[in-house]
């Protein structure tokens, strides 16, 4: 699906273009013969570690404060899944699928960053790299999904529902996994592997 240049210093689509890393624009180009087929992984690794111009705005998570088993181990993968990637995560740092997320995220070594709804940090989970106390309540949601490059749905009841509502209407995309709310606009996904493809198209902006 991708095409790297031998020297590691190009990337190509599979529709013959060219990517620009700093504007993550696409050119028309005919990639090298002797290029290296990548797959999603690797090139969104390329592109945060060697490219020199990695995506800096972060992937956000939602879900509940009281997960199932399915979905709180859902969202230790996702988080450690991005984290691998070199992607940067963004949730509501307190419980739930939110500490899931950042678990997975510190297993791997990445970056979270919890915009928590009260004026003080510590209430963050214990696995957060930047609590953010907003001071604003529940309109946090709202900055969540207005900074998130797309939204990962894990589960949820009203609060992800109303973070869903705000990423549709910021024209995000929202990736639906393991119950969570059934909105027209949102992609429903079993997990992971159906994931990664969606997640690098976002973040090497790929459009058709």
């Amino acid at each position: 699906m991708w095409t790297l240049a031998p020297d590691r210093r190009t990337l190509w689509d599979a529709a013959g273009r060219r990517l620009d890393p700093a504007r993550r624009t696409w050119t028309p180009d005919r990639p090298p013969p002797d290029g290296l087929p990548l797959g999603d992984a690797e090139t969104v690794r390329w592109l945060q570690r060697e490219s020199g111009s990695p995506c800096r705005p972060p992937v956000g998570v939602i879900g509940p404060r009281e997960p199932t088993r399915e979905q709180e181990a859902m969202a230790e993968a996702v988080g450690a899944g991005l984290a691998d990637l070199g992607l940067v995560v963004l949730c509501g740092g307190r419980s739930g699928v939110m500490e899931a997320t950042c678990r997975g995220v510190a297993s791997r070594g990445g970056l979270s960053v919890g915009l928590l709804p009260g004026e003080d940090w510590e209430s963050a989970n214990p696995y957060v790299t930047v609590p953010i106390a907003t001071g604003i309540g529940v309109a946090r949601n709202a900055l969540i999904a207005r900074a998130a490059l797309c939204l990962i749905a894990i589960g949820g009841g009203v609060g992800t529902l109303s973070e869903i509502a705000f990423g549709l209407q910021f024209g995000k995309p929202v990736f639906a996994l393991a119950g969570a709310p059934k909105v027209d606009g949102t992609v429903e996904l079993d997990g992971w592997d159906a994931l990664l493809p969606l997640v690098a198209r976002v973040v090497l902006a790929v459009h058709p």
